[in-house]
């Protein structure tokens, strides 16, 4: 299913030349997750690794935490009134006697992600893993190198110029697994579940890295995926800050080059070049 990137017919303007050409967009659509036939959220979303999507919400909320606490995951046909199938509907079966997430406002958009979770006690009491005993250690020039590797990775990206990246990688900066979205918090989710899926849960000795800010929902992502280290190009927010604090996790922003801001977590980065402590192993990414 290719529905990343959609073609659009543009006026290139440029001083004062006008010229008609063909520019490809980053695809959003909504996707209705349900849970046991019962919806649970909408997200607008680009389509693709949408079951990955849909278990790294719940790993997100709470709700699952191995790959065998869900049972199916499926596209439901006639989502349309002709009885087409969409692939905008998706219905999630959880296995015996693993309860659905609490119920509360679970609508998201592409640009603010998942509303309503407003405070820290909210991820402290679902959380699986702590980050704080994670030991991994990372070598700065490692670290420097993350964004190049993760813009590397972003296919899509090279096409359209409107999608956000999310990658996974090793403590010695190998990649696990890149994912892109048009929401910054979709691209996480899609990682969690890719973990969830391969039985990669918690992410022990790995790092997280994302293309925009450092929200306080990519800090709690990144708690409920046992990941001990999140890294931005841009800025964190104060309660991402708070959060990684209390957390015990690494939060890094302004990667940029040889330069970055450690906000918390700063024991476990080093300057000496090298291979890191705890890497989970090297692949390609998914």
């Amino acid at each position: 299913m290719s529905r990343v990137a959609v073609k659009r017919r543009i006026l290139r303007v440029k001083d004062t030349a006008r010229t008609p050409r063909i520019d490809s967009l980053a695809a959003e659509e909504p996707l209705e997750i349900r849970l046991d036939g019962t919806p649970l959220t909408v997200t607008m979303r680009t389509p693709g690794d949408d079951f990955d999507l849909a278990a790294g919400f719940l790993v997100s909320e709470g709700a699952v935490g191995a790959a065998d606490d869900i049972a199916t995951i499926r596209y439901c046909a006639g989502a349309t009134v002709d009885d087409g199938n969409t692939y905008n509907v998706l219905d999630v079966r959880l296995a015996p006697g693993v309860a659905a997430p609490a119920p509360r406002n679970f609508y998201t958009t592409s640009s603010c992600g998942v509303c309503g979770k407003a405070s820290l006690e909210a991820v402290r009491t679902v959380a699986r893993w702590s980050a704080a005993d994670d030991p991994v250690e990372l070598a700065q020039p490692t670290v420097a190198t993350l964004p190049d590797r993760l813009r590397a990775a972003q296919r899509v990206f090279d096409r359209t110029g409107g999608l956000h990246a999310a990658g996974l990688f090793t403590s010695d900066g190998e990649p696990l697994c890149v994912r892109e979205d048009v929401g910054r918090h979709n691209a996480v989710d899609k990682l969690l579940g890719w973990a969830l899926r391969n039985d990669r849960l918690p992410l022990r000795g790995t790092v997280l890295m994302v293309s925009g800010r450092a929200s306080f929902e990519l800090v709690q992502k990144a708690v409920m995926g046992g990941i001990p280290v999140l890294a931005a190009v841009s800025a964190p927010s104060s309660l991402a800050v708070e959060l990684a604090a209390e957390e015990g996790l690494t939060l890094i922003g302004f990667l940029r080059g040889d330069s970055m801001n450690v906000y918390t977590g700063e024991r476990r980065l080093s300057i000496a070049s090298g291979a890191g402590y705890g890497s989970a192993g090297a692949h390609s990414p998914g």
